[in-house]
């Protein structure tokens, strides 16, 4: 079977500076992110998981349990993670503000300042490890979702995310030190909010 491979960075490793560093990424994205792919095939190696070989990435996460599933959720996840962000620092905020995408963020919290102020709270009271997403549900609306360790909404029917923010220590350390507020300031500076609004109209998700 073929193995899963560490995917590139959609974007120069030093762009996002100031706001998360490239000593943050080598570490996050060539060290954590490449032992979960590791792992993942690995597992997949063994004769328990045969059923799984051959599978898309998703399709691993929704059927799988245990181990497996922590090793190929946060693959999932990482990766989603990843293409969450840019290194233009041009953000197209303006365009973004007629998108379809932000229509509904000011429908479903009030205002643009209210939904980064919710996101940021969900995000400092998620309790150790975890994730932070903005999910399109099937009817439309969007909410907030803190899930815990790799745990990820796309196990769930109704729930397409569009945006993450990954909170786990590792993904900013290096830069914050414990001030994971302070993260979540800087996430808001090189979040890719074309790839927000895409996501909201396409509806689909990674393999």
């Amino acid at each position: 079977m073929d193995s899963f491979r560490l995917p590139d960075l959609p974007f120069p490793i030093d762009s996002l500076e100031p706001y998360m560093s490239q000593a943050t990424l080598e570490k996050h994205h060539g060290k954590h992110h490449q032992a979960y792919i590791n792992k993942l095939n690995a597992l997949l190696q063994e004769p328990q998981h045969a059923t799984h070989q051959g599978k898309k990435l998703a399709e691993i996460v929704k059927a799988s349990s245990g181990n497996l599933f922590n090793q190929a959720a946060q693959v999932w996840n990482h990766t989603f993670f990843w293409h969450s962000l840019t290194g233009h620092k041009q953000q197209q905020m303006q365009d973004f503000e007629s998108s379809d995408a932000h229509t509904q963020i000011i429908k479903d919290f009030g205002d643009f300042m209210t939904f980064t102020s919710q996101f940021k709270q969900t995000a400092l009271s998620t309790f150790g490890s975890g994730w932070v997403w903005l999910v399109k549900k099937s009817d439309g609306h969007l909410i907030i979702q803190s899930t815990k360790d790799a745990n990820t909404p796309i196990t769930t029917e109704d729930m397409l995310p569009i945006l993450t923010c990954d909170v786990w220590e590792h993904a900013y350390y290096l830069d914050t030190q414990n001030d994971r507020g302070q993260y979540v300031e800087n996430f808001w500076k090189i979040v890719n909010w074309p790839k927000v609004n895409e996501r909201y109209l396409t509806e689909t998700l990674i393999d």
